[in-house]
């Protein structure tokens, strides 16, 4: 799941260089890539980690099968690894901090970019369900939707090939090409995305708010992850429903959830008031 998406991008490299990039494959990559970026952000994170809102059976549902299609794990082990980064951020437990046993100058600090962008997924450390996540383990919906973590997977290969199908005008070069940037280049850029967050927002960046560990907001990967850079805000207020806290923070997964909340499809929206932000803010910040 991590290391094809890699080998893609060597292939997509030359081709986009030499004008094989077509229009039809960028309708195809933006067509799979917001809504399965959707589905880790509102759905893998803020619902189903945080219950920053609620929402119907149906959607739940929808949100968690989007999540698999972003292919970065199976929604109740990726939710149980998330809450126990938030049980020990920064701290000897955290799966995937970039400072704990790690040599401080550059070559430790290197190490432990590494570690938290990626080496953590081959170095073990992975969470307990049980223990970090059985309210998902009880819930019906998210029980089958794990179980078929496979299907949804295929299913997240299948439609960028079809897409490529049809709007190339039925060709099987175009379902390839659909394929390499709505599949695999999708899911390395979503993957390398979700990876930044670990590394580059609990390391580079700014602190809006007084916090027991090293998180972040990174401004200029907000547009990429849908408001999930704005760390340093998750990690003060976790089960805010939005992210991006002040007035030019672009947080597209919080217009998602409010948006459905004006239509009546999400509700019981946790909502941080100015007076509690007030109160964590960090001094230099005012």
């Amino acid at each position: 799941m991590t290391l094809l998406p890699l080998v893609a991008l060597a292939i997509v490299a030359p081709l986009a260089w030499g004008g094989f990039l077509h229009w039809y494959d960028v309708v195809v990559f933006v067509i799979c890539y917001v809504p399965t970026g959707l589905g880790i952000t509102v759905g893998y994170h803020r619902l189903l980690t945080h219950r920053a809102f609620n929402t119907t059976p149906a959607l739940r549902a929808i949100f968690t099968i989007l999540g698999c299609m972003a292919i970065e794990g199976p929604p109740i082990e990726w939710v149980a690894n998330h809450r126990k980064h938030h049980t020990y951020s920064d701290e000897e437990g955290d799966p995937h901090s970039p400072h704990v046993n790690f040599a401080g100058g550059l070559r430790g600090s290197l190490r432990g970019l590494w570690h938290a962008h990626l080496g953590w997924v081959f170095g073990g450390g992975m969470a307990n369900e049980a223990r970090y996540a059985p309210d998902l383990l009880a819930d019906p919906v998210v029980r089958f939707v794990d179980r078929t973590f496979v299907v949804w997977v295929l299913a997240g290969l299948a439609i960028p090939f079809g897409l490529g199908w049809a709007i190339s005008g039925g060709t099987i070069a175009g379902a390839l090409t659909g394929l390499l940037w709505g599949g695999a280049v999708r899911v390395f850029l979503l993957h390398h995305v979700t990876f930044s967050i670990n590394s580059l927002c609990h390391f580079f960046g700014r602190r809006e708010f007084e916090t027991s560990d090293h998180s972040t907001n990174l401004a200029w990967l907000a547009p990429l992850s849908f408001g999930e850079s704005w760390h340093n805000n998750h990690h003060a207020f976790p089960r805010s429903a939005v992210h991006g806290l002040g007035r030019w923070q672009l947080d597209l997964s919080a217009v998602v959830i409010k948006s459905l909340a004006r239509v009546g499809l999400a509700r019981d929206l946790v909502v941080v008031s100015a007076e509690r932000q007030q109160s964590k803010r960090h001094p230099d910040r005012g």
